[in-house]
């Protein structure tokens, strides 16, 4: 499992990471406080708090691919 910080800051944001995370078989989560929803769905990522970073967690141990298209989303 993966495990990164992401933020989602604007609408188109949160429609582009939707988009790319649902071209991968990969399963995600989201995680803000103790709210925990699908990654693949943008209905549940408008209901966590986008102010914060948002914890992401990624099912696999090999999904380079997929944090490569990430990247601009990842925070520290």
């Amino acid at each position: 499992m993966k495990t990164f910080n992401i933020a989602l800051n604007q609408i188109n944001d949160v429609k582009n990471f939707v988009n790319i995370v649902n071209r991968y078989d990969y399963e995600m989560d989201l995680t803000s406080g103790r709210y925990v929803v699908d990654a693949k769905s943008i209905m549940g990522i408008f209901s966590l708090d986008l102010t914060k970073p948002i914890k992401a967690e990624v099912h696999s141990d090999t999904c380079d691919d997929l944090l490569a298209e990430l990247k601009p989303y990842i925070v520290d």
